[in-house]
């Protein structure tokens, strides 16, 4: 696995700390205690969402909790890489298949106790026609069934449409910024669009700040 996944390698450093501060927040602002679903998404590239989803992931399995991470970009997602695990079958083959709730043969499992990944799969001609798809609705239906989190790593929201799709199918959005990098136009715009659609924002994690006595990133939440 690749040293991105700092929870597992790393777990006394500030960084993870932090991590798992995001996760308690997100544990403690949960509506029930059934299943969570919840979507990490960004403004723009590059900022750090699949850092976040798959280190977020790993803190839940650690605290004992049945956890599931989909690698939603089926266009450049690398969840697959961050994992060091197959990616020949994953979700895109999974909402073509004849029966959405046979998910059992997408899943890949991690070193990680508790902690299991369907990655993108065959990048296919349509992503945001395949997470419109009643198949995709079904899937999450029956995964919720099973997993005590499922973590969503999907695509950034400025000029695409498929997190806005998952953000209507999910409990909770998770919005990751890059500290010089995002643009308060760019996170604002991407605020609105989820807003629009009444997705619920659980926060806005900040992702590469600067040095500080807690470490190099940090989190807010509304």
């Amino acid at each position: 696995m690749k040293n991105e996944l700092v929870v597992y390698s790393r777990p006394k450093s500030n960084i993870s700390e932090d991590i798992r501060t995001i996760r308690t927040n997100l544990q403690f602002t949960a509506s029930n205690d059934s299943c969570n679903s919840i979507l990490v998404t960004s403004s723009n590239p590059g900022e750090g969402k699949s850092f976040i989803s798959s280190n977020l992931a790993v803190t839940f399995a650690q605290s004992g909790k049945r956890t599931l991470l989909v690698d939603c970009d089926m266009r450049l997602g690398r969840v697959h890489k961050i994992f060091d695990i197959s990616n020949e079958e994953g979700l895109s083959n999974l909402l073509i298949d004849t029966d959405p709730t046979n998910w059992k043969k997408y899943i890949e499992k991690t070193q990680i106790p508790n902690l299991y990944v369907i990655t993108r799969g065959v990048v296919p001609p349509n992503p945001s026609e395949l997470l419109t798809s009643p198949n995709t609705s079904k899937v999450i239906s029956s995964l919720e069934e099973k997993f005590d989190y499922i973590i969503f790593d999907g695509v950034p929201v400025n000029g695409l449409p498929d997190s806005l799709v998952m953000a209507k199918l999910v409990d909770r959005v998770v919005l990751v910024t890059s500290c010089g990098h995002t643009s308060i136009d760019d996170l604002s715009e991407a605020k609105k669009a989820l807003e629009k659609i009444d997705a619920k924002i659980a926060g806005v994690v900040v992702n590469r700040t600067q040095a500080t006595k807690r470490g190099k990133y940090s989190n807010y939440y509304e």
